[in-house]
């Protein structure tokens, strides 16, 4: 045994500093405050429950259960699913039956998709009603009875013991099941509803909350708040009102606004002129003429955009699936691509949710394996508190002595005489041990600091070392043994600390998050002091801040969200703050994840652009998000970030294919149709349609350029650039039409319109060779196109996989072999027909030039200058004032080096002088 450290340096004054809880205030109004005025030994009679039952309702929580049914029409509602309806419906109307089930094929397809994808998970709502007790014992008419939770009121006095799941809100009394007096606090396990990682002690006047746990003790308490008014309530009321629609459905209909406004625009146009230039002819019947407009508006409209989107989302979520994630809402593939900001749940999800033995503070010479030694001897067998589970945890874990052993209550070499258990009034227990190798007894006591410091005869090194160790947010846990041969004397061995570590790959995660320019906040229901002590172990900046920030009366929202936007965490937060973190991120325009795992974190993954639940989490929590982890740890965000990104790059292609190819399409045939009356024949311009959307649905499985930023849909840009590429194929294709007709002299002959599609074929097939030309040339040109859109480089630099490039350059050549040998279109020489379709692909090449130069060019400026609307206008000059301040601070530094510079030049100068003055003398 060590000698003991000189008592001059060890004896003072210096006080432990006890870390305060900040107990969440539990707001009750004068008018509930009387009716909590119930004698606790009698209870409500059943007169009072029932009235109070009528007035406040059951204490439960509202169901909200949406219609299958209902959920399933869901899928047909957008600015593209509206017109792709309307075509079906004028399809059948003018009795085209084979566009009518082409149609009705895809949205029926399109919607299966997304509901078979989307799982039937029970709704948040529900999984928080399974988080409450079934039964608990409450007086009722002087006496104490079984009762179920639902039938509870505001006044009723319920008992609570070891192992409750508390069945409502309420104020604890101080008193026994029997009325009477208890001696310490109850233990409970919020953490939950709070993210508090540590259970908190509650006496008499304090508040205990719905759905957390008891852990020690046994008190009565008078319920105070039932059903939606609990505190698990107004989570609840937060999860039911978030019902905002998803970013992703947004950007689709942006795109799908644009492109039905072209569509329409120039269509009406086309319909109006038929009727008026044709008024006299069979050709301006409106059935007629609705049948040819029908054709064009079906063969311009993405009808498969939406179902390649879904089918792109959910081999996205397979891919994910394999790695463990779990996808719930399709669309939250796509949009955690653009996810900027993460905000994480402490408890449970950067951490393990299990206290756990730190490095101690150690005195006399004692070891770290003394301590665990023993502490472990002090430790009650099977106690169901957290602080000696993590005791007697790590001391299995760590000491030699303890492995191997045939009887798991038993020290080797050490015998345990007599125990105390913890007693609330000394706050330790001890134990009388004896050493079976020398036959010497000795007592280690283990408890509070300030007791066992109390009991050694005080440490002024040991205080401070406990208040260092409260300052980062560590729990400490003193431990004294009595010297040889006196059992009257103690001294201290040292003090346990006792910490929720970080998971193993949570540092790892954030660091790798945040380079993929994902920032991660921090925001738990833990105190300030452990937030920061956390996030300084994962490597995170320490500007954690107290949530009162939040809710500050003196600060604008403007303010707030400035804070929010700068921290790197909030502690001491509730639901509602939860929630109000992720609101005022989103309307400043960010997209945000929400990781968590609790009843507490439910609210905000509801919120979030993307809910992310973890393994091991509620059954509330795992409802409200749109991912599910089901391995342990953060890892698998980051897969499932890279994964995101891998997916948005294919929907991004696809769509700036799709749009350029729409653009194309209207803008050639509105004016040949105008100018000369001709179009294709119907079921050309329908497989062209579907052959070349069918053909796409491949894109799910191409590879893709994994973006090192977090993506955005620039839907300016997009419109901008599939303008001009369209507008590019449109000189190319008037191009084919004049040279095959003045040159080759294929005519482009009216074909009478008609339902029947042989009708359309009575011309004779030699006179018909422009249609077969502009067919494979329409249908190759901007297909081709789609290996240009796959990225916003050269298409070389990151080539397409096999199957993408076979699927697609195999149906060109099914368009080539049909119509070089005729069938639904007349031959041509198959030089003439080779000759279009590599003048296509060779064209395509040069568009991704062009493709580049855009996108190299392009910038936020050149947006607003082009479309300048308000919220553009006052951007740009946000940014332009900051540049110019960034321009200011630059100039001052380098004012500043100019003068440091010469001020160096002048004192060398001068200490040269003065060496020249010096050597001269």
């Amino acid at each position: 045994m060590s000698e003991k450290i000189e008592e001059p340096q060890q004896k003072g004054d210096l006080q432990v500093e006890e870390a305060e809880h900040h107990e969440h205030a539990d707001e009750i109004s004068p008018e509930l405050e009387a009716l909590l005025k119930t004698d606790p030994k009698h209870g409500l009679t059943t007169a009072e429950a029932a009235e109070r039952l009528a007035r406040f309702g059951p204490n439960e929580l509202a169901e909200v259960k949406r219609n299958p049914f209902l959920k399933f029409l869901g899928y047909f509602t957008g600015a593209i699913a509206y017109l792709i309806e309307v075509a079906c419906i004028i399809s059948a109307v003018v009795e085209d039956w084979l566009d009518f089930g082409i149609i009705l094929a895809l949205l029926i397809v399109n919607a299966c998709i997304g509901f078979i994808e989307e799982s039937k998970a029970e709704s948040a709502l529900d999984a928080l009603r399974q988080t409450l007790a079934l039964k608990t014992r409450c007086w009722r008419d002087g006496h104490l009875v079984e009762l179920d939770v639902a039938v509870l009121v505001p006044g009723d006095i319920i008992v609570l013991r070891l192992g409750d799941i508390i069945p409502a809100d309420g104020r604890l009394l101080g008193i026994g099941a029997t009325g009477e007096a208890t001696e310490g606090d109850l233990l409970i396990d919020q953490s939950a509803l709070t993210g508090e990682s540590l259970p908190v002690a509650k006496n008499k006047g304090k508040t205990v909350y719905s759905s957390s746990i008891v852990k020690q003790g046994q008190q009565m308490a008078v319920v105070t708040k039932t059903g939606g008014d609990t505190f698990i309530g107004r989570a609840a009321n937060l999860i039911s009102i978030t019902t905002e629609e998803g970013h992703f459905q947004k950007i689709i209909n942006r795109i799908g606004n644009f492109l039905i406004l072209i569509t329409v625009v120039l269509v009406l146009i086309i319909m109006i002129y038929q009727l008026v230039h044709f008024k006299d002819d069979r050709r301006g019947k409106f059935m007629v003429v609705l049948g040819q407009v029908l054709v064009l508006t079906v063969a311009a409209i993405p009808v498969g955009l939406p179902t390649v989107m879904s089918v792109t989302m959910a081999v996205g979520a397979k891919q994910l699936a394999a790695k463990k994630v779990i996808v719930k809402r399709l669309t939250a593939v796509e949009e955690m691509a653009s996810v900027s900001v993460l905000c994480s749940d402490k408890t449970g999800t950067l951490t393990l949710n299990e206290l756990t033995f730190d490095e101690p503070y150690l005195s006399n010479n004692y070891t770290s394996d003394d301590i665990l030694l023993y502490s472990y001897l002090a430790a009650e067998a099977g106690a169901n508190d957290p602080i000696e589970f993590a005791v007697r945890t790590a001391a299995e874990a760590q000491l030699a002595i303890l492995q191997g052993r045939t009887h798991k209550h038993e020290v080797p070499g050490f015998k345990v005489t007599s125990f105390l258990p913890f007693n609330p009034s000394t706050k330790l227990t001890q134990a009388t041990i004896t050493n079976l190798t020398t036959n010497s007894t000795f007592k280690v006591a283990k408890g509070a600091p300030q007791v066992i410091i109390k009991l050694v005869g005080g440490d002024d090194d040991a205080v401070r070392a406990v208040n260092s160790l409260a300052k980062r947010g560590l729990r400490a846990l003193g431990v004294a043994r009595t010297v040889e041969g006196n059992m009257d004397q103690w001294e201290l061995i040292g003090m346990i600390s006792l910490i929720d570590p970080p998971r193993p790959d949570s540092a790892e995660t954030i660091r790798r998050c945040n380079d993929m320019g994902v920032a991660v906040k921090m925001i738990t229901g833990d105190q300030l002091i452990i937030a920061k002590e956390v996030a300084h172990r994962l490597g995170m900046q320490r500007v954690m801040l107290d949530a009162g920030h939040l809710v500050d009366p003196t600060k604008s929202e403007e303010e707030v969200t400035e804070h929010v936007i700068r921290a790197d965490g909030f502690a001491h937060v509730i639901p509602e703050h939860k929630y109000r973190v992720v609101e005022l991120l989103q309307k400043r325009g960010i997209l945000v994840g929400m990781t968590g795992d609790g009843v507490n974190d439910a609210p905000a993954l509801k919120k979030a652009n993307v809910g992310i639940a973890v393994h091991g989490c509620t059954d509330a929590a795992r409802s409200a998000a749109d991912i599910v982890l089901l391995a342990p740890g953060l890892s698998t965000i980051v897969d499932g970030l890279m994964t995101s990104r891998a997916i948005f790059q294919r929907m991004r292609s696809y769509a700036l294919y799709r749009i350029t190819s729409t653009v194309h399409f209207l803008m050639f045939f509105f004016v040949v149709v105008m100018a000369y009356d001709w179009s294709l024949p119907p079921h050309l311009l329908i497989l062209i349609c579907i052959l070349n959307d069918l053909a796409t649905l491949v894109i799910a499985v191409d590879n893709a350029q994994i973006s090192q930023h977090p993506d955005k849909w620039r839907i300016g840009q997009l419109i901008t650039m599939s303008i001009v590429l369209g507008a590019l194929l449109c000189a190319l294709s008037f191009a084919h039409f004049f040279i095959f007709w003045k040159v080759y002299g294929y005519e482009p002959l009216n074909s009478p319109h008609g339902k029947d599609v042989t009708e359309a074929m009575k011309v004779p097939a030699e006179l018909r060779q422009l249609e077969s030309i502009m067919y494979l040339h329409i249908s190759s040109a901007p297909h081709f196109v789609i290996f240009s859109t796959r990225l916003t480089g050269y298409f070389w630099e990151n080539l397409p996989s096999p199957i993408f490039a076979i699927v697609i350059i195999g149906t060109q050549i099914i368009a080539l072999l049909m119509v070089i040998f005729g069938g639904l279109t007349p031959k041509v020489p198959a030089g003439q027909a080779i000759v279009v379709l590599l003048i296509s692909f060779v064209y395509f090449i040069m568009l991704d030039v062009v493709k580049v130069q855009i996108f190299k060019h392009w910038s936020f400026k050149l947006t607003a200058t082009l479309v300048p609307t308000g919220v553009r206008r006052t951007k740009l000059a946000e940014r332009n004032a900051a540049d110019i301040q960034q321009k200011r601070v630059w100039e001052s530094i380098n004012e500043v080096r100019k003068v440091a510079v010469m001020t160096a030049v002048v004192s060398s100068f001068a200490e040269k002088s003065a060496v020249v003055e010096e050597e001269t003398k």
